[in-house]
């Protein structure tokens, strides 16, 4: 029998790392604190439970680099993919899911796999043996994020990160909103009409951004100081950076054409993507907020077709941990003091879902093949995965580390080609193609191996 593989979080990454690791053969132990110890952002005790958004952004694997990790998860059997793909909502070109059935899923599959077992319950130690994954994510426990600071022997970094509220599906008027995506994006019918719009004139707009800036917003603690992720900005923060902001963010009104008033175009357009399979629970997309509750209910409400609203979830923020990666992991993404440690997800210094349940599969097959007696290298750095992993473990600046989203700049750029807007659609294809092609290869040399240990 091989080693145990101890897996601390059962998010994106730890799931992720656990399917790995047990379909290489590892038995795996996911130690899970929920329910029995809660969170600002979960609502169960669910695997894989999503907390802010319900989408892992642009499906395009040959022009956007987010997309092209999907590729390369979907290429290596992951579980993540597999159930965002069987839960899939229409989202345009984005891959969004119906969140409850996505956990769910998520969680049964794990549950019934002959290599797992789950146990509930809080680690607060970083343990002197075994092997473990530590993937417990951003909102990692008071006691262990102690315990890491004071084996790691830095202060905990940390970002602040804001959750968007969702609507109540049958409380939105729809003689006054309408169903389009921008651009009318989507190969069938219904991706055409994923998103519900609510447009706004030029009056309702600026008051809306008065009423913004003038609510009651949710204070940090005495001596709490940390930075916004800039790809989950509260709507406020934006509004504070220029009146225009919103509208030409996540408010912009082009692409799209209000069937009510064809021929009256919209100042601005709340747009709301639809957050169950059932179609009754929507979210206002881009609108992570730290305004108070009754602050939000009155600010929502001044949006045209959601005057009469009833909201399932409020906004919200919390501060997020992670670690100073290119100082503490090596390229195993090992801790450089306990090497029988890992860590995992967004940890680690990777933002976003995807790009969490990405390090979760790399930490899965690199500490199984590592138990097997078969240790394998890194991934290719022209991977989506390889151009991470180099990123949050030698590739940024240790002294302004900060999360990072999967995206072309992290990549080492293809000779030959032309630089700039207009070159970019030949460059990110090209990118795209050499990553496939890198991955391939790398998957195929590491499941030989796998292969021949069994």
């Amino acid at each position: 029998m091989t080693e145990t593989l101890h897996i601390v979080g059962g998010g994106m990454a730890g799931s992720e790392a656990a399917w790995q690791a047990a379909n290489m053969g590892v038995r795996v132990v996911i130690h899970e604190m929920r329910p029995k110890v809660g969170t600002f952002a979960h609502q169960t005790g669910d695997l894989a439970e999503m907390v802010c958004s319900n989408s892992f952004r642009s499906d395009d694997d040959e022009q956007n680099a987010v997309g092209l990790l999907h590729w390369e998860m979907r290429a290596a059997g992951g579980l993540i993919m597999e159930m965002a793909e069987t839960h899939r909502l229409p989202a345009g070109g984005a891959l969004a899911v119906d969140r409850e059935a996505f956990s769910q899923g998520v969680t049964a599959r794990l549950s019934d796999h002959p290599n797992v077992s789950i146990e509930k319950g809080e680690v607060t130690a970083l343990p002197d043996d075994g092997r473990w994954i530590f993937a417990t994510g951003p909102l990692t426990s008071q006691g262990l994020g102690a315990a890491i600071a004071a084996e790691t022997g830095t202060d905990r970094l940390a970002f602040f990160d804001a959750i968007a509220p969702i609507v109540y599906h049958d409380t939105i008027d729809m003689s006054q909103a309408w169903m389009q995506s921008r651009y009318d994006k989507g190969a069938t019918e219904e991706e055409r009409t994923a998103y519900l719009n609510c447009p706004m004139t030029k009056d309702q707009y600026e008051a809306f951004i008065d009423a913004l800036l003038a609510a009651d917003k949710t204070e940090f603690h005495e001596g709490e100081t940390a930075t916004y992720f800039d790809g989950c900005l509260p709507i406020e923060v934006m509004a504070e950076r220029g009146r225009e902001t919103l509208r030409h963010g996540p408010m912009k009104p082009v692409g799209l054409t209000n069937p009510h008033q064809p021929d009256v175009k919209p100042w601005a357009v709340v747009q709301l993507r639809r957050d169950n399979a059932l179609g009754t629970l929507y979210n206002i997309v881009g609108f992570q907020t730290k305004m108070k509750y009754g602050a939000q209910t009155d600010v929502f409400k001044m949006i045209p077709g959601l005057e009469n609203a009833s909201f399932a979830r409020l906004g919200g923020i919390h501060r997020n941990t992670f670690l100073n990666s290119p100082t503490l992991l090596d390229d195993q993404m090992r801790l450089r003091g306990k090497p029988h440690i890992r860590f995992a997800g967004q940890i680690t210094g990777v933002e976003g879902y995807v790009e969490s349940a990405a390090m979760g599969l790399l930490a899965g097959r690199l500490a199984a093949s590592e138990i097997l007696g078969r240790p394998l290298p890194a991934p290719p750095q022209d991977t989506a995965m390889g151009a991470l992993i180099h990123h949050i473990t030698g590739g940024a600046e240790a002294k302004t580390f900060q999360p990072m989203n999967v995206n072309f700049g992290l990549f080492r750029p293809v000779d030959g080609l032309k630089g700039g807007r207009r070159g970019r659609r030949d460059r990110y294809k090209a990118y795209t193609d050499r990553a496939k092609a890198a991955w391939t290869g790398w998957l195929a040399e590491t499941e030989v191996d796998a292969a021949e240990t069994v």
